[in-house]
């Protein structure tokens, strides 16, 4: 009876057990199996495509082929090597790193040996295939970009996922994922990515796939449609030739920028698939910076063309009417210094119109120092200088404009008269990019509209932008001394005056100096931009809009120690702007 006992006492335990794990319990050690049994394989989504405003391509993906094997498969992986080799070279180090990695995983994984082949390669390992057991051919895709350099700073280019990128997301940690690095494919990356696809597949203990068991598609990523035109894109990098600098041309009033030409540019191919460490030295200690962006990131000081910024800010404030005159004999003495006009001769008497047509800096340097710094910076900031314009670019720099607290803080220092006065012709510590010049011109242009700049093209009525409140009286003589900078006798463009009645343009030249003249260079003669090293060449700029008759179109450029204005930086802006108003009149074909 107690041997019965104490047997029923087991069989009842063991019952209860049993009762416990099988039906307690059933759920919770079904899901713990299905864990075991079923693993998640995730498939990279179809990145979005990037098109220009008309639709045409600047950021595709292709097909690329890839050839594995797997080595228990193949009777001997050395012996499929060697066959493959007949069909498709391979170099002996790829072998030995196909060789290596393999020694390193189990044998019913397979090696890649092969990536990115041709249709014609691929077509004859396919051939073959049954002649070398354990071929798997499989197709990816690789992002590709059939504008190559032309838009490679705007559109910029993916690569492979870094470690300090990598947020715990597993799509990240996928051989073939690519992530935005630059340009808009870094700024609109989320959108582009897509979701990845997913496969739930059942693997045995060591983890070999036996059945595929469901199978849920990527959703691709969206098409981002941007305002560029690639046709100006191109035509604006073919005006530089040899020299280097920026070009913007943009919508006066829907903000959107129809082209971002930076000179010298790279190709974006050579970093999808991750770039040679010499081939990325080479690029980012080049002088000429391909890398940078000028248009957003490079900061100049504007020279002559931010002589419309003190002009507007000396009418608003009262300090001077379009009739005021002041006597140019060549320079201005100010305590013991001498600011010099370029032109040594002087002007004569100026007025308003024939300070901006003719560019006297005498005239702004007396207007500065009767206005001061504090409203000219005030008047530039409004006008789109000296802060971060919010461009679908990384990179942007925010230029610099000047007042005497930023100096106090940046050098523990007084702000000097002087100081104004060279701020007061763009010169000093007064820096802007050509983006920034070309929402000046916009701002000047259309009323006083705080167009801002737009990359994306925008669906439907583009955004209201506020307006300043900026008096049109004195708007209309700075626009009037504009259109006589490139249609008056002595204005310093006229001989760039685009010649279709009704496609003329007005602007403003500009002339930046990289060194400071010494009094020296100055009393010997100071040598001509073409007699002196590269580096020491003024920079030569450009700002303008177009036509006459309600304009549209403005265009900012830079030269880069391409001399004066009017000679380097204005022709490449009458052409863009006659370009760009003969496609447009077409409809953009």
């Amino acid at each position: 009876m107690l041997l019965g006992s104490v047997q029923a006492a087991g069989f009842a335990l063991l019952a209860g057990r049993m009762y416990q794990l099988q039906v307690l319990d059933s759920d919770k050690y079904t899901t713990l199996a299905d864990r075991n049994r079923i693993a998640m394989r995730l498939d990279v989504a179809t990145r979005g495509l990037i098109v220009d405003r008309y639709g045409r391509p600047l950021a595709l993906n292709r097909t690329a082929y890839r050839v594995a094997v797997v080595p228990e498969r193949a009777g001997g992986l050395e012996r499929a090597l060697d066959r493959l080799h007949e069909l498709v070279p391979l170099d002996p180090a790829q072998r030995e790193s196909v060789l290596q990695l393999a020694s390193r995983q189990r044998s019913f994984l397979p090696v890649t040996i092969y990536d990115d082949l041709t249709w014609e390669e691929i077509a004859r390992i396919g051939v073959r295939s049954p002649e070398v057991p354990g071929v798997e051919i499989s197709a990816a895709q690789r992002r590709y970009y059939p504008q190559g350099a032309v838009s490679a700073h705007i559109v910029g280019y993916v690569g492979q996922v870094a470690k300090h990128e990598l947020n715990g997301n597993p799509e990240l940690s996928l051989p073939d994922f690519r992530i935005g690095k630059s340009g808009v494919e870094k700024v609109y990356d989320l959108a582009l990515r897509g979701s990845a696809g997913r496969r739930e597949v059942e693997v045995n203990a060591v983890g070999r796939t036996i059945r595929e068991l469901k199978r849920l598609p990527d959703e691709p990523g969206n098409t981002l449609r941007l305002s560029l035109d690639v046709h100006l894109q191109r035509f604006a990098a073919g005006l530089f030739g040899k020299e280097t600098g920026a070009a913007v041309v943009m919508d006066a009033w829907s903000g959107e920028v129809l082209t971002m030409a930076s000179i010298p540019t790279f190709d974006p191919a050579a970093f999808t698939e991750g770039i040679g460490a010499d081939d990325w030295a080479a690029l980012v200690s080049a002088p000429d910076a391909p890398l940078v962006n000028k248009a957003v990131s490079g900061q100049y000081a504007p020279g002559s063309t931010f002589k419309m910024v003190v002009a507007l800010a000396a009418l608003e404030a009262g300090i001077i009417t379009p009739e005021t005159t002041f006597f140019c004999n060549g320079h201005l003495e100010v305590g013991k210094g001498r600011f010099h006009c370029w032109h040594r001769g002087g002007h004569g008497k100026v007025n308003l119109h024939t300070s901006l047509v003719e560019s006297c800096d005498v005239y702004y340097y007396e207007v500065a120092r009767r206005l001061g710094i504090e409203k000219i910076a005030e008047m530039a900031r409004k006008l789109g200088f000296g802060k971060r314009l919010g461009i679908d670019l990384p990179g942007e720099k925010p230029g610099l404009i000047p007042d005497k607290a930023w100096k106090q803080r940046r050098f523990d220092q007084p702000w000097h008269i002087g100081e104004s006065l060279i701020a007061g012709i763009g010169q000093g510590y007064v820096l802007a990019t050509p983006l920034q010049l070309a929402v000046m011109t916009a701002r000047l242009i259309n009323g006083g509209k705080l167009v801002q700049p737009r990359l994306v093209k925008a669906d439907g009525s583009a955004p209201t932008d506020p307006t300043l409140p900026l008096s049109p009286s004195n708007l209309k003589p700075i626009v009037d001394a504009m259109v006589g900078v490139t249609s008056d006798a002595e204005g310093t463009a006229r001989a760039s005056q685009i010649p279709a009645p009704d496609m003329r343009m007005g602007g403003k030249t500009g002339t930046s100096q990289v060194r400071r003249i010494s009094t020296r260079e100055r009393l010997t003669g100071v040598l001509k931009n073409n007699e002196r090293p590269r580096e020491h060449r003024d920079h030569a700029l450009f700002v303008g809009f177009a036509p006459l008759e309600k304009p549209r179109f403005v265009t900012a450029v830079i030269v880069e120690h391409g001399g004066g204005g009017s000679k380097a930086a204005a022709p490449i802006a009458r052409d863009l702007l006659l370009e760009t108003q003969l496609r447009y009149a077409r409809g953009g074909a």
